[in-house]
């Protein structure tokens, strides 16, 4: 498999984790006796798993246009495939332990075991927003 189609399936595995936390917090909120679209219970918190899967979702989703907006520069600057592919496999497993442990753990606590992987995943954008700035550089 090439680096760039490396590059390309964790660009779709990112994705399609987008798509999954949607789907989950969706359904879970839908579940809710007296649910109204698009609004969330103010007096949920942590303990809710309502609440975690949505925030979960709207984490990813804030992050989204910085991670494509990194992808398409590093893509059409020239940045390494292998070094662009490396950086988003690390930021979707690190994107996708942070929805797990988000689901699974149920803290008020800061940082939580879920941070260090939300930090994970930013190091890996901001590696790559780098290396695709140094590409456009050099």
């Amino acid at each position: 498999m090439s680096d760039n189609t490396l590059a390309l399936t964790a660009l779709w595995i990112i994705l399609l984790t987008l798509l999954i936390q949607a789907l989950v917090a969706g359904a879970s909120k839908a579940r809710q006796p007296g649910s109204v679209p698009g609004k969330l219970d103010p007096s949920l918190s942590h303990g809710s798993f309502v609440f975690r899967s949505h925030r979960t979702f709207i984490n990813s989703l804030e992050n989204m246009p910085l991670l494509l907006g990194t992808v398409v520069l590093a893509f059409f600057a020239g940045t390494h495939p292998g070094w662009t592919a490396l950086c988003l496999w690390l930021y979707a497993l690190a994107r996708m332990v942070h929805m797990l442990l988000y689901y699974a753990i149920a803290t008020e606590k800061n940082p939580s075991p879920r941070s260090y992987f939300y930090g994970l995943g930013l190091l890996a954008n901001v590696i790559l927003l780098l290396l695709a700035g140094w590409s456009l550089l050099t």
